[in-house]
């Protein structure tokens, strides 16, 4: 989440007009993330996610994250699906930008997971991928592995401003894992992007997974092992919890044990989210407007954490060794 769009209150007022969701009382810009424009907006009868869909998300690709949605939602899951105006309409256009009103779900993200907090989440995605077994929507990975290389050249040279040598270290870790992907996996709707911030809490139950903007159809495996990168390391990237991967593992495994094929093939794609993240956010990091109410987050966080899945590709890089 982040504001790259800014929405007056007086505009915003008439956006909800077209609803039955109150008047407004307050509106909120929130700066965590760096895909969309973000506010908490709270009305005479309830509290909404506004978002404004900028250049990473296609408004060509919201009925599908919507159809999703809706699919989740109606099978039980925790997830905020956008809400319909009068009209029966979900998005909309809104400052010139693709626009939903969103559910409100209780619960924060957390900063350091637990190990019981991962079993959950864990287990959270396994009963998101059961639930999409009859989910028929198909959406190409817009990050997926085809990408990677065009953004690693799109980012070129400047990736050694960010730290000496880190462009000739991820071309050799895109070779790697390029002729190492596991295209013959089982695969079904992904969301791509379940870090810790896209998962609400309660203690250790699960009551939201949000941010759906990623969501696609890939390698149900590679969601755990983005998933398994995102939650098992501290902020540096440099260390590793194995207690937290380990529960990761075991509460998605409740739904979908792992074959000896996935089990063979996961670190290759935890490498490849390493890979994914760090060009993503390194482009971002060279590319973010400088008066953007946004988070920028550090490329090498990301990066470091290879080492923990593949010591040996980790000791032939300047960065890493």
């Amino acid at each position: 989440m982040a504001v790259y769009t800014h929405v007056s209150a007086e505009l915003l007022a008439d956006f909800l007009t077209r609803f039955d969701a109150g008047q407004l009382v307050s509106a909120k810009g929130i700066a965590e993330g760096v895909e969309n424009s973000n506010y908490l907006v709270e009305t005479t009868t309830d509290r909404f996610i506004l978002t404004l869909y900028e250049k990473r998300v296609s408004g060509d690709d919201l009925p599908y994250f919507l159809s999703l949605l809706d699919h989740l939602a109606d099978k039980g899951l925790p997830v905020p699906p956008a809400i319909k105006d009068r009209e029966g309409r979900a998005i909309h256009e809104l400052a010139g930008r693709p626009a939903c009103l969103i559910r409100f779900l209780p619960g924060v993200s957390l900063s350091h997971p637990t190990a019981g907090q991962a079993l959950a989440a864990g287990d959270a995605m396994g009963q998101m991928h059961a639930a999409v077994a009859d989910f028929d929507g198909q959406r190409a990975n817009s990050m997926g592995i085809g990408t990677w290389r065009p953004l690693f050249d799109r980012c070129g040279g400047s990736l050694d401003q960010i730290a000496p040598g880190l462009y000739a270290d991820i071309a050799l870790a895109l070779d790697h894992v390029e002729a190492r992907w596991p295209h013959h996996l089982p695969a079904s709707a992904i969301h791509a992007d379940l870090f810790p911030d896209n998962v609400l809490m309660l203690d250790e139950r699960v009551t939201g997974l949000i941010d759906f903007y990623f969501a696609c159809t890939d390698l149900r495996l590679y969601d755990l092992a983005i998933m398994h990168a995102a939650w098992s390391f501290d902020a540096t990237g440099a260390n590793y919890d194995a207690a937290i991967g380990d529960a990761l593992v075991a509460g998605y495994s409740r739904h979908f044990p792992l074959s000896e094929a996935e089990r063979a093939a996961f670190s290759d794609l935890a490498v490849g989210a390493c890979v994914r993240f760090t060009l993503s956010r390194a482009w971002d990091w060279l590319n973010t407007p400088a008066d953007a109410l946004v988070t920028r987050k550090d490329p090498l966080a990301f990066w470091r954490r290879l080492r923990a899945y593949d010591p040996d590709l980790a000791a032939r890089m300047r960065t890493l060794a």
